[in-house]
């Protein structure tokens, strides 16, 4: 996929604006993976290879251009340090004929990369034709971390403290390798299983219309070189408590079979404290209640991936792939609320323990096909994927009642939930693409994604030495959802001038979309059935090769998922609960965009404006029942537009220092109001990121990270303001095999989450502050230095 974007970037590139005499030759030139900068092209006369007719070399996209080239027959040749030399035999017939070579592919030398090491530094940031993409090996200060660590430093995205996900406000699509996934929560991705981060802001119609403000795609590492390549790291520290993480992967790769097996481990000791205030204007007897609650949580994850390619011929790929996940979390809280009335006067106290036994396993197992042809514009790929996923959380509860001086009253109330969900997601893709002219692409596809889970919720009350189930507490869900889609796209330049500027690409998604959802006593059923038409368009203007500007229209959906809609309350906290709303509709989102890009020689600079407006605004809602129980469900409140501007800018001003800054803003106009409430109508929000690598000495690098999101306003209040600084330090020994390195995250424990309300019926506030500010040493060692993949890679190779 990452090769298709590129190429497409690539035509959308418009050919000088001067006339030329001669003809010309273009081309985009790749490895398996990545575009390669630096090849050195030359063209020789087809009865004299000795004497060097025209001379270029490629950019940071790939792209060489030769210009004025008379009629005749011609041998061009492809020289890069670490990859075998190709030669291409060519005609140009007419005086002024455009040759366009498409994609030519470089195969890696394997025998020079093992025995010399490029210096330079791997670029954090590459762009794309629907965004960008962020190499997260050179993100050296969230090794030990997550999926959410390495998405906290990722420009762009808002990660909040509590592990929170929003892009441009909203909450993304998650794709795993390009594919949906029962994996939802990103803490059960190891940071060092991961090889990139795919942000994708003007999804085109190939892609699911559920992705309203985006998507972010996080591709697993996977080895590209012939021969047996590895590495393993591990590491350990401390924040308040002690943490370790360990990372082994494998690979053996010849022409035909392409073998691979990693596995990743984490285990950590969290804490966090919650204070929280809320005031009750009409319930006199619990006027003001005051909460303070400690968390002890052990987290632990394993993770087992392993892929198999198989190519009985270069033009035909098979692929296997699967991933085994294991995520544990124990979590002991202790949980204490203090009620007053109207007047001050002490009403009731009660401390509240809990023992919260999470676990989770997921399996995953993806076949694919991928035919290659002469024209490397022509793409077919196939694939299947099904992910199985089981949950199950346990938690005993005891409530013990005190008086005004903490002395106990009575006996504790015991009670047990048991939380039991099992997920299925089965995937079939094929897509297609082939060119019609000389410039323009075609492309369609179909998706058939299935989802199907059960939740099964069980609450049961201690009386007189037995636990009886709880039937208003109780319920089983069922939730299935089934999406058919298919996609077609066309792309081209404008007017028939081969020189042309302007670019276009127009595609209509198709997505007849299924769901039904019931609880096992009929309390609840609700089945929605839709076909709805997404269309998408883009154009381009190429004011040079490295500056362009572009304007994207586009229709979206955000399909509320399992977790919006099942209808279980969670009662850990018997004063603050969460539940979902089965009565959601789908938000119906029109985006439109204008972006701008432009490179220098040690500077970039890339901008984006855009507009949205959606009906059916989800957003979460408070409630305030009259026996002072809160519950926090997410509700339809109306419309909302929403104007933004982001930007990121990067720079190497010197050989040893470079950065990346990036910005959002913006601004969203809610109308809408419930039960008569009017809701907060203006959120204005901005967050950014600011990213120092420093390599002044031998081996070694420097990042230091800064995180800030600014206060957010809710429907019914704001979120407060958080941000922090991480910091990484990472030294090379030898010939690089061997990397120590040493991460302190949020250096300065400034990292935490709050909301405060503030409606007719009450007020409230919450903050939480976990023990972000941790300290970790790692060690890695990579054998065979032609392996890509190598942990904690800090330094770049043309591979």
């Amino acid at each position: 996929m990452l090769r298709h974007i590129f190429f497409t970037l690539f035509f959308i590139r418009g050919l000088a604006a001067f006339s030329q005499n001669g003809g010309t030759i273009e081309g985009i030139i790749f490895d398996d993976h990545n575009a390669i900068e630096f090849v050195n092209v030359a063209l020789f006369k087809t009865n004299d290879t000795t004497k060097i007719i025209a001379y270029a070399t490629t950019d940071s996209l790939g792209v060489f251009r030769i210009n004025d080239i008379s009629p005749a027959s011609y041998v061009i040749q492809f020289q890069a340090i670490s990859y075998l030399n190709k030669k291409i035999s060519i005609d140009i017939n007419d005086v002024g004929h455009n040759m366009n070579l498409g994609t030519i592919l470089l195969e890696i030398d394997p025998t020079i990369l093992s025995a010399i090491t490029i210096q330079g530094q791997k670029k954090l940031i590459q762009k794309t034709a629907q965004g960008f993409i962020v190499n997260t090996a050179a993100n050296i200060s969230q090794q030990g971390g997550t999926a959410i660590d390495v998405l906290r430093s990722t420009p762009t995205i808002s990660v909040d403290a509590e592990g929170g996900l929003t892009l441009r406000g909203k909450s993304p699509l998650i794709l795993i390798n390009g594919r949906n996934s029962a994996i939802t929560n990103l803490d059960q991705i190891a940071a060092s299983s991961i090889e990139s981060i795919e942000v994708i802001n003007n999804a085109g119609a190939k892609y699911d219309a559920n992705a309203e403000s985006g998507i972010i795609n996080i591709v697993f590492k996977k080895n590209k070189l012939n021969g047996i390549n590895g590495a393993f790291a591990m590491g350990g520290g401390f924040g308040a408590k002690g943490r370790v993480y360990s990372s082994a992967i494998i690979n053996h790769k010849t022409e035909i079979w392409n073998l691979g097996l990693a596995y990743d481990n984490r285990f950590a000791g969290r804490t966090r404290k919650i204070s929280s205030e809320r005031t009750n204007y009409f319930i006199i007897d619990e006027y003001l209640i005051r909460q303070d609650r400690e968390d002890d949580r052990l987290e632990s994850l394993q993770e087992l991936k392993m892929n198999i390619d198989f190519s009985p011929s270069k033009r035909d790929v098979f692929s296997f792939e699967a991933v085994g996940n294991i995520e544990g979390q124990d979590n002991n809280e202790v949980l204490n609320s203090s009620i007053y009335t109207i007047a001050n006067v002490f009403h009731a106290n009660n401390n509240r323990t809990s023992l919260e036994l999470e676990r989770s396993k997921v399996a995953e197992f993806t076949l694919g096909y991928n035919r290659r042809f002469l024209d490397e514009r022509k793409i077919l790929q196939v694939s299947a994927s099904t992910s199985i996923n089981g949950d199950k959380e346990n938690t005993d509860i005891n409530t013990q009642s005190l008086d005004q001086l903490n002395a106990l009253i009575g006996n504790p109330f015991l009670q047990v939930t048991n939380n039991y969900e099992n997920e299925n997601v089965s995937i079939g893709a094929i897509d297609y693409s082939s060119p019609l002219n000389s410039s323009g692409i075609l492309s369609l596809g179909y998706k058939g994604l299935f989802r199907s889970i059960n939740a099964d919720f069980i609450t049961q009350d201690k009386i007189d030495d037995t636990y009886v189930v709880d039937k208003n507490g109780s319920n089983n869900f069922t939730f299935k959802e089934n999406v058919q889609a298919v996609y077609i796209t066309y792309g081209d330049k404008l007017g028939l001038s081969s020189s042309s500027k302007w670019k276009y690409e127009i595609g209509l998604r198709a997505e007849q979309f299924t769901n039904i959802g019931s609880t096992e006593n009929a309390s609840i059923y609700f089945k929605n059935n839709s076909l709805s038409l997404f269309p998408n368009a883009n154009l381009v203007y190429q004011i040079k090769e490295n500056e362009f500007w572009k304007l994207t229209y586009g229709k979206r959906t955000n399909r509320p998922g399992l977790g919006q809609l099942n209808p279980f309350i969670d009662i850990t906290d018997s004063l603050n609960q969460h539940s979902g709303n089965p009565n959601l509709k789908p938000e119906i989102i029109h985006f439109f965009e204008m972006g701008y890009s432009k490179d220098w020689n040690s500077t970039s600079i890339s901008s984006n404006i855009y507009y949205r407006h959606a009906t059916n605004t989800i957003r979460q809602f408070t409630e305030l029942k009259p026996n002072g129980v809160s519950i926090l469900f997410p509700i339809n409140i109306g419309t909302a537009n929403t104007y933004g501007i982001e930007g990121i800018f990067s720079s190497t001003p010197t050989t040893f220092y470079d950065a990346n800054a990036s910005m959002s803003i913006f601004h969203i106009h809610f109308n809408g109001e419930v039960s008569s409430e009017e809701f907060v109508q203006n959120a204005y929000a901005w967050y950014g990121k600011f990213i120092n690598n420093f390599t002044s000495w031998k081996g070694g690098k420097l990042q230091v990270i800064g995180n800030y999101n600014s206060a957010l306003s809710t429907p019914q209040g704001k979120r407060i303001a958080n941000y922090n600084i991480d910091l990484g330090i990472q030294q090379k020994f030898g010939n690089g095999n061997v990397r120590l390195g040493l991460v302190v995250t949020d250096v300065l424990n400034t990292l935490k989450n709050g909301f405060q309300n503030n409606t007719a019926g009450f007020i409230s506030f919450r903050t939480s502050k976990s023990d972000t500010r941790a300290i970790m040493l790692s060690f890695a060692y990579v054998f065979k230095s032609s392996f890509k993949e190598k942990l904690l890679e800090n330094k770049f190779t043309p591979e």
